[in-house]
C-alpha cells in the first residue's frame, strides 16, 4: 500500500518580508518551520502504518516550496517517513489553492498515485483549509475532512472519526481516499536520532514542472491562481497608554470618565 502525506513548510514567525508587487510572501532565506497542522499530519499516517502491520505500506512525503523546503521534508523523514518528494521550481511561486492543489495532483501523478493522501486541515500562513478537498476533486478521489481518529484500517478502506460542529460522526471510505487532519488527538512523536543519521543516504527526489505530466507553465504559480492578493500589510501596533494614579477608586472613577468621554460606555 501507498501513503502520501502532503506537508508544507511555513514561515517560523510573522515577521516575513511581502513582495508588494505580487503579494506573495519572500520564503527564501525566512525563518521557517514544518506546520504544525502537519505533525499530526504525519503521525497520523504513521499510526495507520502501524495498524496495516503485515501489509508492505510506503510512506512518502511529498511538499511543494523554495529548496529550503526539504528541511520539512527531512523532519518528516525522521519521525518515520520512507521517501522525500520536494517540488521545486520558480514556476510554482506564488500559487494560490487552486494552483497548489492542481501542482500536487500533477506530482502524485508522477509519482504513480497512492491508496491513501493524507493532508493537513490547514496552514498556519493561509488558514484557508481548501487544498485537501481541492487535491480531491483533481485526484478523483472521496475525502473526509476534520479527520481526528483514525478508527480501523485495511488494504480496502478506512474508517475514521471526524468532527462536525455540533457532532463527532463516523465514516467507512473505501480506498483510495483523501482525509484532511486535525489536529489534537493525536501527539506527534519526536524526530529519531537514528533516522536523522540516515538523512545523507536519503536524498529527496525534485520534481519540476518540466517532469509533470502537465508542463504548461500557465497551469501553477501566479499565471495558474485566479485568486491575486490585491493588497496585503502588516497590522498597525497602538504603543499609546494612559496611566491612571491614584487609589483603586480614584482609578476606577478616571476609567469611567476617560470611556465615557469616548463614547465607550
Amino acid at each position: 500500500m501507498k501513503i502520501c502525506v502532503c506537508i508544507k513548510q511555513v514561515p517560523g514567525s510573522s515577521k516575513v518580508d511581502i513582495d508588494e508587487k505580487t503579494g506573495v510572501l519572500k520564503r527564501s532565506g525566512a525563518e521557517a518551520k514544518l506546520n504544525p497542522y502537519d505533525l499530526y499530519t504525519v503521525e497520523t499516517a504513521l499510526r495507520i502504518k502501524e495498524m496495516l502491520e503485515g501489509l508492505e505500506v510506503t510512506l512518502t512525503a511529498l511538499t511543494m516550496g523554495p529548496p529550503q523546503a526539504k528541511e520539512a521534508l527531512e523532519e518528516a523523514y525522521m519521525m518515520g517517513a520512507d521517501e522525500m518528494v520536494l517540488m521545486s521550481d520558480r514556476r510554482f511561486a506564488g500559487s494560490d489553492c487552486l494552483a497548489t492543489s492542481y501542482a500536487l495532483s500533477q506530482g502524485i501523478g508522477y509519482l504513480g498515485g497512492f491508496d491513501l493522501v493524507i493532508t493537513g486541515k490547514q496552514t498556519t500562513d493561509g488558514d484557508t483549509a481548501q487544498v485537501g478537498p481541492e487535491l480531491a476533486e483533481m485526484l478523483g478521489m472521496p475525502s473526509v475532512a476534520n479527520v481526528g481518529r483514525i478508527l480501523a484500517a485495511d488494504r480496502d478502506s478506512i474508517t475514521v472519526e471526524y468532527d462536525m460542529p455540533e457532532s463527532v460522526n463516523v465514516a467507512r471510505v473505501a480506498l483510495p481516499c483523501l482525509l484532511s487532519v486535525d489536529r489534537g488527538r493525536y501527539s506527534p512523536r519526536l524526530p529519531s536520532y537514528r533516522r536523522k543519521k540516515k538523512l545523507e543516504g536519503a536524498p529527496a527526489l525534485t520534481l519540476t514542472v518540466d517532469m509533470l505530466g502537465d508542463k504548461d507553465a500557465a497551469h501553477y504559480g501566479l499565471d495558474g491562481s485566479p485568486t491575486q492578493v490585491e493588497r496585503i500589510f502588516p497590522p498597525e501596533a497602538a504603543n499609546d497608554r494612559t496611566v491612571f494614579d491614584g487609589t483603586a477608586e480614584e482609578a476606577a472613577s478616571l476609567i469611567y470618565r476617560s470611556l465615557t468621554a469616548d463614547k465607550l460606555v
